[in-house]
Parts: C-alpha cells; structure tokens; sequence
C-alpha cells in the first residue's frame, strides 16, 4: 500500500496478543478515524512475538485491504482465543476449607462473567453444590 500515514498519527498502546487483539485494535482505530491504509500500517506496531514473525512473513503486497489483513491474521491466531467455557465447569468450584463466604463468592462471580448465555438455575445450582457444609 502505497498512500501515506498522517503525520499527527499516533498507534495506540496495546499489549500484546491475549485473544481479543483485532477487536481492541479495531476500537482504538475507529476512536482516530483511520483511514484503511493507516490501520494496515499501524496493526504490525501492536504485534509482539509470534505475531510479528507471521506478519513479517507475508509476501510483498499480498495485503489489499485491512479486512483482508484481519482475517489473515485471524485465520493463523484466532485459535489462542480463550476456549469457549460453560456451565458444567462451574460444578468444579469448591469453597476452600480456610476459604471465606465473601472470597468463595467473588471467586464464582468470576467465574460465571466467563460462560456466555449462562442459565441462572445453572449458576445456583453450581454456588450451592460448591458450598462446604
């Protein structure tokens, strides 16, 4: 890509890759308005490691346009995403022997934020069976 990058561009500050990369990206880019070429210039300064390696990787003008570029980036990384987590995992939790109430609590609150569309006769059912007697 052959257009230039505003001067006044600044790349955002990103930590490296933890699963929702591209989305964190794709937010911080629509906050400056980024033209299309802007983002695929500024997307390899957020990548660390592997990442970088895989994008350095690439052939010379093998990029036509950010979308192009995500699901390239996508189609190699998107499986470190954080495995799916459902109900039944919540059947683990256990209160600890010395383990408070409040921390117990707190500790499975945590843990149902992690299961999409989670049903709430699931969620009691897995606080209660957790409960030391």
């Amino acid at each position: 890509m052959k257009a230039k990058v505003p001067k006044d561009f600044k790349a955002p500050y990103m930590t490296s890759y933890d699963g929702i990369h591209l989305s964190n990206f794709r937010s911080q880019m629509y906050l400056t308005d980024a033209s299309d070429v802007t983002r695929c210039k500024a997307f390899p300064t957020t990548l660390t490691k592997a990442a970088i390696k895989w994008f350095d990787s690439l052939p010379p003008r093998s990029i036509t346009s950010f979308d192009d570029l995500a699901k390239k980036f996508l189609a190699i990384f998107s499986i470190q995403k954080d495995k799916a987590k459902h109900a039944p995992r919540l059947l683990g939790f256990k209160q600890g022997d010395q383990e408070s109430l409040r921390s117990y609590m707190e500790r499975f609150n945590k843990a149902c934020l992690d299961i999409q569309n989670l049903p709430t006769e699931a969620a009691i059912m897995g606080l209660i069976n957790g409960l030391r007697e």
